[in-house]
């Protein structure tokens, strides 16, 4: 996969990335508006270019307050991530080039405030993606907010990720219309994080082409 030329859709208006970015963004900003006073945290796994966040971050007043991990595999993605940062000067931003997948990644932000599954559900198999999710009570704190998002082609897996979401004491706080041809689901977690599991991996990341979307 050629993530270049894959993240240079964003850049087109009215493509359904570009669309479903700015649904991600509008419910980051959310997400970091709910959160409580003071210092917050943020991880993000392939995280790409760092879009989702980096483009609401630099104007949004909690901005200062936000300590966040981007963690992505492709050097030249996690390049246009870290010169994002430069440029709007978050100082409290970093990115770690690696596989996202490994628990270890996060065990010094987690659980966080704001955990960000985008790009991600859509390149792993069903069983990888319950057990991500399943990670996600260890990687959220309560209270805290999971934006994830997943592509409705058939077989459409979103109401099934919901559920797996809902049976954690995740609670939904919005889900997009089918309508819109993409998903981007939020829930919060209402129960207690789960103790972190390290030396783990949630998924081995496929691809949209090799699982036949």
């Amino acid at each position: 996969m050629d993530w270049q030329s894959w993240h240079g859709d964003y850049d087109v208006p009215g493509s359904s990335l570009a669309r479903r970015l700015a649904v991600v963004q509008e419910q980051v900003r959310s997400a970091l508006d709910a959160c409580p006073p003071g210092p917050l945290t943020v991880v993000s796994l392939c995280a790409g270019e760092g879009r989702d966040l980096l483009e609401v971050l630099p104007t949004h007043p909690r901005r200062d307050d936000v300590r966040a991990r981007l963690v992505e595999l492709d050097p030249r993605s996690t390049a246009v991530a870290e010169e994002s940062i430069r440029v709007a000067g978050l100082s409290g931003v970093e990115v770690l080039q690696g596989d996202a997948a490994l628990v270890d990644h996060y065990r010094d932000l987690v659980p966080a405030d704001v955990v960000l599954v985008c790009g991600v559900f859509g390149n792993i198999v069903d069983a990888d993606i319950e057990r991500t999710v399943d990670t996600c009570r260890q990687l959220t704190k309560s209270g805290g907010t999971v934006i994830w998002t997943r592509h409705r082609g058939e077989p459409d897996l979103v109401p099934t990720i919901r559920g797996w979401f809902e049976e954690r004491e995740f609670d939904r706080v919005w889900l997009s219309d089918p309508e819109a041809g993409f998903g981007v689901g939020v829930h919060r977690l209402t129960g207690r994080p789960e103790p972190l599991k390290l030396a783990r991996s949630m998924f081995a990341f496929v691809g949209y082409e090799q699982l036949g979307g």
